[in-house]
């Protein structure tokens, strides 16, 4: 990936550098994994399945970033990181970063719209994402 970009945030204060911990990668990978599985159960409200597509994609972002050795300041960094980490495509990492929006209003405000159509395309985004991780180990 670029790192180049990825020391560029660290320049201007969005990233730090911090080695992971085996256990750290593991929870994270869990969390997002499970998550998003339980996030695609139809059966859940509107809003339990956003907070849990939301929360899977923040985890598997994350994860992406740590395992190579940055831990964001802020949570939006993590889905800006995404092509620089995983290579993911501009299109996935927008939906994500536009679920962060949506997620912001939510928490902040107390307005979730039921977005449909963007519930989809994040738990889509963030199965591409899944997809990019490597299989099994956490190391890079």
């Amino acid at each position: 990936m670029t790192s180049d970009n990825l020391e560029n945030l660290v320049g201007i204060g969005q990233l730090t550098k911090e080695p992971p911990s085996a256990d750290e990668l593991a929870g994270l990978r869990r969390s997002g994994e499970s998550r998003l599985s339980d996030a695609e159960r139809t059966d859940l409200s509107f809003e339990s399945r956003f907070d849990l597509a939301y929360n899977a994609a923040h985890a598997l972002a994350l994860y992406a970033l740590r395992r190579l050795g940055y831990r964001p300041k802020n949570r939006y960094v993590v889905f800006q990181a995404l092509p620089h980490t995983v290579g993911l495509k501009t299109g996935h990492w927008r939906v994500l970063a536009k679920a962060h929006a949506t997620r912001n209003t939510a928490e902040y405000e107390g307005y979730l719209e039921q977005d449909e159509l963007l519930l989809a395309d994040m738990i889509a985004a963030t199965r591409a994402l899944v997809d990019t991780l490597p299989e099994g180990g956490s190391e890079p």
